[in-house]
């Protein structure tokens, strides 16, 4: 019995480390997540202007065909809507290909953020001698304290200001 009170407080003496990271946190308010945001932002923006350019052409020559459609003849006609579908099919093709390379983009910037944030995150557990360092997602309750979110963001952010990006 003695043996299992002095081994109670041998384990006891060692208390284990855990930390939790908010990795949305992270690309919220990093200042590289910020960059990222940014970029996917103004992309997404021009793609969406080139495609409002391409849906008022496709609206032009639909009023057009609409017009012109009681004075064509029908081989004329059949020939206008032909055009009309073709360019429907060819803007739908262009909005999936936008939405695919918007995708692939942010999959490509949001990887190297991972990849960056979870050498930090080694760092931190190593010099910080943590047992393990957990995703928040799904954790149903922790201490505040156990939060390193904050200390990921501003070691990221000095990285980076040392890299100057």
């Amino acid at each position: 019995m003695t043996t299992l009170i002095f081994s109670g407080a041998a384990f006891g003496a060692d208390v284990a480390k855990i930390g939790l990271v908010d990795f949305q946190q992270v690309f919220d308010e990093s200042d590289a997540g910020k960059v990222i945001k940014a970029e996917l932002t103004a992309k997404g923006k021009q793609m969406e202007v080139a495609l409002k350019e391409k849906g008022a052409e496709i609206e032009e020559l639909k009023k057009r065909l609409e017009r012109e459609a009681l004075v064509m003849d029908k081989a004329m006609r059949d020939e206008k809507e032909r055009e009309f579908r073709i360019k429907v099919n060819d803007i739908k093709s262009l909005q999936k290909k936008y939405e695919s390379e918007l995708q692939s983009h942010q999959k490509r910037l949001m990887g190297e953020l991972q990849k960056a944030t979870l050498q930090i995150i080694e760092e931190i557990g190593k010099s910080g001698s943590y047992l393990m360092i957990m995703p928040k997602v799904g954790v149903l309750y922790a201490p505040d304290t156990i939060d390193i979110t904050d200390q990921v963001i501003k070691k990221y952010n000095a990285m980076n200001a040392k890299k100057g990006k």
